[in-house]
């Protein structure tokens, strides 16, 4: 397989599992705000929680990032994924910013 074509393939993966964790997480959102606490919004939670651990692990980086840069020497910060480089490079910052009023309004919905 030439370099090319992994680098083509860890970015689809990374991209779908980008995907995945906005139908995740923008649900959770959405059960938040509708006080539907079921059992989806808590494995959303798992999920948030697993994938805020392997960052840690990985010191900030995904993964597939560590991968794919040894496939690029990319300055960009879509180097690794099929997104825009703009939201390639905010992306932490915008959904840890939508799983913190995530969890400020289930708090306030489990309170209440």
């Amino acid at each position: 397989m030439s370099i090319q074509t992994k680098l083509r393939l860890i970015k689809l993966i990374h991209t779908a599992i980008w995907i995945f964790f906005n139908f995740v997480i923008f649900y959770m959102l959405y059960a938040a705000i509708a006080n539907k606490l079921d059992l989806w919004l808590w494995i959303g939670y798992g999920f948030v929680f697993l994938e805020g651990l392997i960052l840690l692990a990985f010191k900030s980086h995904c993964p597939l990032n560590l991968l794919a840069r040894q496939y690029t020497n990319s300055t960009k910060d879509n180097f690794d994924i099929y997104l825009p480089d703009w939201l390639a490079k905010y992306t932490k910052s915008i959904y840890t910013t939508i799983f913190a009023i995530t969890i400020i309004i289930t708090l306030y919905q489990i309170l209440n």
